[in-house]
């Protein structure tokens, strides 16, 4: 059986918490019991997250901080590791940006993988170590569905995503042997401000508060993946697995020639 984290065994953490997936995901964290620590760049956001979850079962604590910075990510965790052990680590700070047109490569890129990829592994490192250190833990990492396999005009998002699953991937094999669980979400289309960017259909777009109550029960559920929606995933998964000469002209002519 793998280790999954309960409100009695300590906090939670969320990165990525002052909107979308990881807004949602702290108040159901805080329905279900947990005292969460939730942590993105605008204290103002997390202050008006705190005071919502008043009267829950559980609270939301703002922890400001930028998921770049690799040394504040370290010394957060131990700040919120001085109160009580993490228990259940939801990494989850994201975004897109895009690079300048004819610029493969260029900013939009590099800050797309700063934050999507590295800004994962600065969580990870320090709270990773802690739950080592005493043999108990459950992280999880949001990618996407976007990361299951090279999508038309994805910029630097879909190779991001695909990077955090193999990261977590990896991970598995070292966490096993540790009790810490590692899981990876993959979340298809989600009404968020992301996605609010978007400008073409959007195939199953869930609600952010069904999104955020699946995967709470993910967590609780345990096991290596969480994805929702179903029906869009299975289809991407579909997609991955095909031989490149039927892949390639069957998602173009999906994509429309996006």
């Amino acid at each position: 059986m793998t280790y999954r984290a309960s409100p009695a065994d300590g906090n939670a953490w969320i990165t990525g918490a002052s909107s979308g997936i990881g807004r949602g995901a702290a108040l159901e964290l805080a329905r279900r019991g947990y005292r969460v620590y939730a942590t993105a760049r605008r204290g103002a956001e997390l202050e008006a997250l705190s005071a919502e979850a008043v009267g829950l079962n559980g609270s939301i604590v703002a922890a400001r901080g930028d998921v770049t910075d690799r040394n504040q990510m370290a010394e957060l965790v131990a700040g919120i590791e001085r109160d009580r052990p993490i228990a259940l680590a939801l990494l989850n700070a994201g975004g897109n940006f895009w690079d300048a047109p004819g610029d493969i490569g260029g900013d939009g890129f590099a800050k797309t993988m700063a934050l999507n990829l590295q800004g994962v592994v600065n969580g990870l490192n320090p709270v990773f170590n802690a739950m080592r250190e005493r043999r108990r833990g459950q992280i999880a990492i949001v990618a996407s569905v976007a990361g299951y396999c090279g999508l038309p005009n994805s910029g630097g998002y879909g190779p991001s995503k695909a990077a955090v699953i193999s990261l977590a991937e990896g991970m598995r094999f070292a966490a096993d042997p540790l009790n810490v669980t590692i899981q990876v979400v993959n979340p298809g289309y989600v009404k968020t401000p992301l996605t609010a960017k978007n400008d073409f259909p959007m195939p199953f777009l869930m609600e952010c508060d069904e999104a955020c109550r699946r995967l709470c029960d993910g967590l609780e559920r345990g096991g290596f993946e969480i994805r929702f929606p179903n029906r869009l995933a299975l289809f991407m998964r579909f997609f991955s697995i095909l031989p490149y000469p039927l892949y390639f002209p069957l998602v173009r002519a999906v994509a429309k020639g996006r």
